[in-house]
Formats: C-alpha cells, structure tokens, sequence
C-alpha cells in the first residue's frame, strides 16, 4: 500500500515546524521526508526557509549550547548532541572558537549543584560521582578540577 501524499505543501510543513522550534538543517529534511514529501520538494522549502533566515544551523546551534550549559552539559555532550541533530562539524568548531564558557569552572558548578560541598567517603560514591560527571559530558581532567582531586581515579 502506497503512502497517501500529504495534505500540507512541504513550505507550509516546514514552516510549521520551525514555528515551533528551531531545527537543524539534516533533522528538518528528515522530518519532512518522514511525512512523505519528495527530495526535490524538500530542497525548495529547505532553501525557502533559509532565504528568510528560518533555518540556520549557526544560530540552531549556539541555542543547542546554551540548553546544553543550562542542564549542565559539559563539552563532550554538548558536542555529540550537536552531531546527533546533524550540525556540520565546521559550524560547531566556529562556535565553539567563540565561546568563552570556562569548562572547568561550569564543570566544578555542576558537581556542586548535584553532590553539594561533600567529599565522598568511599571509593564506591565517588566512582559514582565520575560516573554522573563523565555521563554529562566532562573530561577526566575537568572532572578532576570539580572535585577539587589531585589524584588519579
């Protein structure tokens, strides 16, 4: 059984999703050949949106980053979450060249926002503090400074 075509043109489609929220490129093409529209289709309305400055991977992702900090993401994830939504790699060097976030510094907030000013008192809690701060997206070495840790784990 063939897929009936859809009732909304692919512009209006498109639109309506960045109405709601802004998209990368990749993810907003996906979507809309998800629903049935054909490439060719696609390209039009992808090149629409962009004439109008709807869709722009640049701004879609500096929002991507500053999410990220906000729910305490480190660069790592923040990182991986920008290629999962199909943010070319240039476009995240550029961004993240200009940002100015001291990782170290966000890193040590965020273990003390979760794990408060408390040392762990057995091998087991603080692998499972690393654990949580690795799952966040730090690196050993900023992990290491938000514990405030000399030694190696």
């Amino acid at each position: 059984m063939r897929k009936q075509p859809p009732k909304q043109s692919v512009k209006e489609a498109a639109v309506g999703y960045l109405s709601r929220r802004d998209h990368a490129e990749k993810e907003l093409r996906q979507k809309l050949k998800n629903r049935g529209y054909e490439s060719a289709e696609i390209d039009e309305a992808v090149a629409f949106c962009q004439d109008y400055n709807w869709l722009d991977d640049a701004r879609f992702a500096g929002q991507m980053l500053r999410n990220g900090l906000a729910k305490g993401w480190g660069l790592l994830r923040i990182r991986q979450e920008l290629k999962l939504k199909g943010v070319h790699e240039v476009v995240v060097r550029q961004l993240l060249d200009e940002d100015e976030t001291d990782w170290f510094e966000h890193a040590r907030a965020v273990a003390r926002r979760k794990f408060g000013e408390t040392q762990a008192d057995t091998p087991k809690e603080q692998a499972k503090r690393v654990r949580f701060m690795q799952y966040r997206g730090f690196d050993f070495e900023q992990i290491k400074y938000a514990f405030g840790v000399d030694e190696e784990y």
